[in-house]
Parts: structure tokens; C-alpha cells; sequence
């Protein structure tokens, strides 16, 4: 097909842009007017800008580039902030994970002559994709926009719960088509498909189905597509057999496809003439058929209001941010409030109108239990998220929390193993990471107070998930109290993980006064002692004998090693359930601290985890970008220095977050980072989910106030809070002098007001007593 030369319509593309910006486009309003989701689309944040309402099914936002899965790292949202071309727009990503999949149903407008393939980013013309100018995008939560100059087309969207919402602006004098390329997928675009089908109802209706053989393999997608305005015509193609099959509407043709498209690169090209409105298009999808994406469609999407769909995205993310209200400039505004929406874009809802869902077992299930009907979500990053993006969860929205742990529990029943998620999307298992940190999930919403579940149900599966012997070798763990690195990789970190598991299994089982398993688990939970090495001061992997595995670098980090992305300087300090006893062992306070500063002010060469995506964002050894580290600028507080706790979490807002593409070091992992924010600037964080004391940093917000789920408001207040008072002078709770460095779940419920007052200078007696310290299993006394 001829190319024609995209100069000669930047110009249509900068006035449609101009006057659609300046008369069509709604603002932004209230706290979603303070989001930036451009924030961590650059970099190594994997964020993605687009379309997308709280905690919902459909993430509608472009894609510039799908490599193989060799090459797809910094595209595992499909989107990276530097690419200069979009290769169209996919209906489902993840929000920040380390690893990538979805983009699902790529959908482009294309106007003029249309070729079949994306084509490559460095030589425009050789493809679909169009190149784009930052200065035409409007990223607004809920709402995404971009002119494609390749093509004069202005492309607007929005979302619901499991719709997504398509306008598209065609140059009025160029023939207008909408192109869907089902072969696309995040992670590796070519022989992934395992099969699909593509259809064209009578109605004019868009619908197919896809599997493919991503991270989770055998994973099935399917829709439903409608437009505003009839088609004039159609074009279905099998890429990979050449079978072309031409449609025609108007009188005397049969616009039913009897024979729809089956195989495993079909592509539809819709064709509209030239148009004189906008072209409106609306897709469900599904995870369960065909049908069930229909009535998505059917009951979502109804309608053609597209601004009236943009407004209700914006009111869904006003509702949703208005949990807290922040003071402050903003900047600072921008940043938390971005922080908060990342929070809240996973677990993603995976279920279908009518209760369907797909389950572990690759079946389809029924969203009801013994409380009723529920709604299910997936999108699980555990290894990440148990640490502070769900406690936020509980904190927040205990409501939500009550139905991930009802959908948590259902997986577990629907498990062909028995097990809790690890790593699970659309309700399927991936098996990446390490530990069975669900428990961790569950035992945190109890222990809090969060009901609405079956809690016998829901312990069942914890002791069920934390008892499967095949699962990363719990077999050796349970009969020899650590996990041998000659069995197992990674075995160093994944002893210390189970530990921590088995401290919260045993939290749930002592709190519903089931003190058989609660003695069993509190047992295994001092496991983390048999990785200790006292000689070296580190945590190391043992042998099947019992010796350590030798030699032994405690800079050394590797996929498959001692530890899960990371080195010994980064997890000897995960012992989250008995940092008092990890202090006891390194020799005390003194000791520990010293320690502690060592990592921080070591001179580190980022080029040594040249070989570990992961491990970005460095401080000494801390690694910000990466889960492992996340709580150790906490553990000051549980060694009488927690004056040097507020000196490191400085460091770590300064360098690690700010304002930009940019602006997240590392992988946002589903709202980990950002929840690690959003504490740590109201002033406090759960070092150890499953307890009910949060471990006190320092403010930076000057006022937050949090509107809690039970009608009460909890205040945070920061005086003097600048640069050049970085520390806690003193704090209050209610007004009362708060000598201890850790603030209790129930008080925060209870509503008040929790003051800090900043000075230049550390107060390094306020919080140094041992009674004033976090708890902890060890009982210690220096």
C-alpha cells in the first residue's frame, strides 16, 4: 500500500488537538486533578499512563512497543516515556511489575491507506504505529488522550469497571479505519498466541478470543466491540494461513460472519468512509467467553456518552482519593496523590457480570460463598504487596479488603494444589517470586479487625498453603527448619520468608484462639535463626549437612543464588516478625546500628547488579527499587536510634521519588512503592503486616488527614516541617507527650491527632528506651 507522508498532516493534528484541548476536554477536578500517571512510565517504573478506574478490570492506554520476552523489561506496561511512536492501544496491563504480559485486544485508528503489520519504531511509515509529541498527551486519572501525527487522528480515552472507552477524531478528508491486531502481547509478540477467533456479529458487534502462552501460560481474553456508526466495510485476515475474508454492509449483504476467523494471527480492519463526527468504539472483555463479554458490554457499556463516561471515571478516582485529604505544595500534593492511585489500580476485578470468573485450575467458577455474592479480583504480586500496599488496603478500605480475602480464599479452594496465590492474574498462577505471603495478607485484614469472610475457611488455607511439600521445597523446611540451598535456589531468603509467613499464620491462630496451629507456627517462625551466620554477621544458605554453602560474598547477587534479588547485605535484615532478636543476635544496639550504617554509607558501584534488573535505586546497599529493602530504614527504631531512622527516610524520599516520567527508581510492582510513599509520608509504616503497631518514621506533609472507614478522622500534623528541620523534636498523640516510637492500628481507628514537631537537630533521647520500642517475638534487654 502506498505511504502517505505523515508531514502533511501534523498540522491537521496540532489544530484537532488545539481545539478539541481547548473545547471538548473536560478538567480534571478535585484530589484526581493532583495525579500525574506520566510518573514512573519512564525508567524502570513500568507504570502505564492510561485509562483506568479503581482497582478495575480494563487498564485502556497505549503501547509504543511489545519486544520479545528477552527484551521486554522496560515495557512490561507496554508504554515507555522516551519511545517516539504508539503502536496502538491495548485494553489490559499491569501497573509496575517486574515482569511483563497482557496488552491485550490492540486496537489503532488509522487514517488513509492501512498496513497489516506495527512496523519498526525507527522508520516511520513501515507500519501501523504513528508517531506522537508528548506536548499532545493529556494524562489525567481516568482519562488518556494523544494525537497519532501520523495520521491527524486525535485518540481519547476512558474507562469503567470492565469497559473501555474509545473516541477517535479522523481527519475528515481521509478515509477512517479502526484496526485490531490480535497477535500483539506484552512480553514476546510473535508465536505466543496459541489460538483465537475473531467474529462480526449481525448488529455490527466486534467479539473473539484469544489464548496464549505468556507468564501465565494457557491464559484466555475474550471481548466485545462496538461502534458508534455502522461500518462500510470489513476486512478479517489469518496472517499466518493468508485467508482473507471480506464483509460488506448495506442492502443485499449478509453482514453476519457465518464462518468466523479461527487461528493464531487473525487481524480485522473495520472501515468507516470519511467522517464528519467523531467515531466512538466501546470494548469489554472477559475472562471467562465470548458471552459473557457481550453482556459485559451489554450492561456496562451503554450508552454513547463518552464525556459522561470521562466524568464518571474522574468521580470513581475523586471518590476513592478522598480517603485522605493532604496539605501541602504541589508538588508534594502530586506526589502523594499519584502515590494513592498507583495504590489503587491493583488487585485488578477479574470476574464477569454474572459472577463468572476463571480460576487456578484453568476452570470457570462462580463468584458466591457462604456470605453471598462477591466480587473477585486477582492480579496478585504478593511477594510485594503484603508489605505495605495492602495494610494500606486495611487501613483505607477494609471493605475491599474483605473481598480480596474472600477471592484469596476462593483461589485457594479452585487450586489444583491447595495453595494460596504467589503470583496470580486473571485468576491464574504464575509461581514467580518466593514465600506464600498471602497468609501475611489475611492474618494483617484479621488481626485488625477486618471480618465479612469465612476466618476458619480462610485459616484452612493458610495451613493448607504453608504444609504443601512440593512448594519451593517446603518438604525440607518443615522436617529440617531451613531450606537447603543444594535442593533449592534461592534457599537463604526463602527460610527467612517462610518464617515470616509462619510468625503470621501463627498471629491468625492465636487471635481466633486455635492455639494448636498458633504453637506450631510460632515454632517454625524462629526458623530464620537457622540461616544466621554469626561469624560473618550475615544470613547465608545451608547445605543439606548443615554446613554453609561456600565461598561465600556477601556482595554477591544473581537470579538462582542465596537470595531472591538481592545479596547478604540487603536480606540479613529481614526478620520482620523478631527484629529484636535480629538485634539481640548482631550483638545489640550499638552493634546493630553500626551495622545498619554500614549499609547505608557503603561505596557501592551499581554496575555489580548489572545482571539483576531489579536491584535499582541504591543507597550504600540499600536498594530502594526492590522489595527486600523496604523496611530497613525502620529498623533504627527498634535499636534506640530512631532519630537516624528519620535521617534515612529522607535520603530515600529526596533520591528515590520526584515528579517526572521518571520518578519512581524502581518497578512500582502494583502499588508496593508507592504505598511505601504514601506511610512514609504521613509518617509511619508496618514493618511487620500482621501485627498492630506501625513502626513511627517521620512526617512529609505538613497536614494529612484521613477520613476512616468507621466515621472517624485520624490528623496528622507536621510543625516546622522543612529542609532544615528534618528531624522529630517531639510527637503527640491527642494532644498527650507519645514517648514510644510506634503507634497502634486501633488508635489511629479510634480518630484524633497525631503531632510532630520538626527541628534541625536530632532529639536522639525521644524514643531510645527499650519500652518504647515496636514489638517483637524475642523478649531483649541490652
Amino acid at each position: 500500500m502506498k505511504h502517505h507522508d505523515p508531514r502533511a498532516w501534523q498540522t491537521v493534528a496540532l489544530a484537532a488537538s488545539l481545539a478539541l484541548l481547548s473545547t471538548g476536554a473536560l478538567a480534571a477536578n478535585g484530589h484526581a486533578a493532583a495525579v500525574d500517571p506520566r510518573i514512573g512510565t519512564g525508567g524502570d517504573g513500568h507504570t502505564f499512563p492510561g485509562a483506568t478506574v479503581p482497582f478495575g478490570m480494563i487498564q485502556l492506554s497505549p503501547d509504543t512497543a511489545m519486544p520479545d520476552f528477552k527484551h521486554a523489561y522496560k515495557w512490561a506496561a507496554g508504554y515507555q516515556y522516551g519511545d517516539p511512536s504508539i503502536m496502538g492501544f491495548s485494553h489490559t496491563h499491569f501497573s509496575g511489575s517486574g515482569h511483563s504480559d497482557l496488552g491485550d485486544v490492540l486496537v489503532m485508528p488509522v487514517a488513509g491507506d492501512v498496513k497489516l503489520d506495527p512496523g519498526e519504531p525507527d522508520k516511520p511509515g513501515s507500519g501501523y504505529r504513528s508517531r506522537f509529541s508528548h506536548d499532545s498527551e493529556v494524562e489525567q486519572a481516568g482519562y488518556y488522550a494523544v494525537t497519532l501525527s501520523d495520521y491527524g487522528v486525535r485518540a481519547e480515552l476512558t474507562a469503567g469497571r470492565r469497559v473501555g472507552w474509545h473516541r477517535y477524531t479522523f481527519p475528515k478528508n481521509r478515509p477512517a479505519h479502526v484496526l485490531l491486531d490480535l497477535r500483539p502481547s506484552i512480553y514476546d509478540y510473535s508465536g505466543k498466541v496459541l489460538w483465537s477467533r475473531l467474529r462480526v456479529g449481525a448488529d455490527g458487534t466486534v467479539s473473539g478470543c484469544r489464548t496464549t502462552r505468556g507468564w501465565a501460560p494457557g491464559r484466555e481474553l475474550c471481548f466485545a466491540m462496538r461502534f458508534s456508526q455502522p461500518m462500510v466495510s470489513r476486512t478479517l485476515y489469518d496472517r499466518e494461513t493468508n485467508v482473507v475474508y471480506k464483509g460488506f454492509q448495506g442492502p443485499g449483504n449478509q453482514a453476519e460472519d457465518h464462518d468466523a476467523e479461527n487461528g493464531r494471527a487473525l487481524e480485522g480492519v473495520f472501515d468507516f468512509g470519511k467522517l464528519d463526527k467523531p467515531l466512538l468504539a466501546k470494548v469489554a472483555i472477559s475472562p471467562v467467553s465470548e458471552a459473557n463479554a457481550i453482556a459485559n458490554l451489554d450492561q456496562d457499556g451503554k450508552g454513547w456518552d463518552f464525556d459522561a463516561r470521562r466524568t464518571d471515571a474522574t468521580a470513581a478516582w475523586n471518590k476513592a482519593l478522598s480517603v485522605i485529604d493532604v496539605e501541602g505544595t504541589p508538588a508534594q500534593r502530586t506526589g502523594f496523590y499519584t502515590s494513592l492511585y498507583h495504590a489503587m489500580l491493583a488487585p485488578t476485578l477479574s470476574m464477569d457480570v454474572n459472577g463468572e470468573y476463571r480460576g487456578p485450575d484453568h476452570q470457570v467458577h462462580k463468584a458466591q460463598d457462604k456470605q453471598g455474592a462477591y466480587d473477585f479480583y486477582s492480579s496478585w504480586s504478593m511477594w510485594d504487596v503484603y508489605r505495605a500496599e495492602e495494610p494500606l488496603m486495611v487501613l483505607l478500605r477494609p471493605d475491599l479488603s474483605t473481598q480480596f480475602i474472600r477471592s484469596l480464599i476462593a483461589t485457594q479452594q479452585d487450586s489444583p494444589f491447595g495453595m494460596l496465590p504467589v503470583w496470580a492474574y486473571q485468576g491464574l498462577e504464575t509461581w514467580c517470586m518466593t514465600g506464600y505471603h498471602a497468609v501475611a495478607i489475611i492474618a494483617d485484614a484479621y488481626v485488625k479487625g477486618v471480618r465479612g469472610y469465612d476466618a476458619n475457611a480462610a485459616l484452612k488455607a493458610m495451613v493448607s498453603t504453608a504444609t504443601y511439600g512440593n512448594y519451593g521445597d517446603l518438604a525440607d523446611y518443615m522436617k529440617l527448619g531451613y531450606v537447603p540451598i543444594d535442593k533449592e535456589t534461592e534457599a537463604g531468603s526463602k527460610t527467612q520468608e517462610y518464617a515470616y509467613d509462619d510468625w503470621a499464620v501463627a498471629q491468625m491462630a492465636k487471635a481466633m484462639g486455635k492455639n494448636d496451629v498458633y504453637a506450631s507456627f510460632e515454632k517454625r517462625a524462629a526458623n530464620w535463626r537457622n540461616v544466621w551466620d554469626p561469624q560473618t554477621g550475615f544470613m547465608r544458605a545451608r547445605l543439606s549437612n548443615g554446613q554453609f554453602r561456600t565461598p561465600f560474598d556477601p556482595a554477591s547477587a544473581a537470579y538462582g543464588s542465596d537470595y531472591t534479588e538481592a545479596n547478604a547485605w540487603q536480606y540479613s535484615w529481614y526478620v520482620p516478625q523478631d527484629v529484636a532478636g535480629l538485634v539481640a543476635a548482631y550483638g545489640g544496639d550499638a552493634k546493630f546500628v553500626g551495622k545498619l550504617d554500614q549499609l547505608f554509607d557503603a561505596k557501592v558501584d551499581p554496575a555489580i547488579f548489572k545482571n539483576v534488573e531489579d536491584i535499582t535505586g541504591l543507597i550504600g546497599w540499600y536498594a530502594h527499587g526492590n522489595e527486600p529493602s523496604h523496611h530497613i530504614a525502620y529498623l533504627y527504631d527498634y535499636a534506640g536510634a530512631p532519630w537516624k531512622t528519620q535521617q534515612r527516610l529522607k535520603q530515600i524520599m529526596d533520591s528515590q521519588y520526584h515528579v517526572g516520567p521518571d520518578g519512581l527508581v524502581g518497578n512500582d510492582d502494583l502499588g508496593q512503592m508507592s504505598a511505601w510513599y504514601i506511610f512514609t509520608a504521613l509518617g509511619f509504616y508496618p514493618v511487620t503486616p500482621a501485627s498492630v503497631e506501625y513502626a513511627i518514621g517521620r512526617p512529609f506533609v505538613p497536614k494529612a488527614v484521613l477520613h476512616l472507614p468507621n466515621g472517624h478522622t485520624f490528623t496528622v500534623v507536621a510543625e516546622h516541617l522543612d529542609d532544615a528541620h528534618p528531624y522529630v523534636g517531639q510527637v503527640t498523640l491527642n494532644g498527650k507527650p507519645l514517648d514510644r516510637v510506634y503507634l497502634r492500628h486501633g488508635e489511629i481507628l479510634a480518630g484524633g491527632e497525631l503531632r510532630f514537631v520538626m527541628q534541625a537537630e536530632p532529639n536522639r533521647q525521644w524514643g531510645a528506651a527499650v519500652s518504647a520500642r515496636p514489638a517483637a517475638m524475642s523478649a531483649y534487654r541490652p
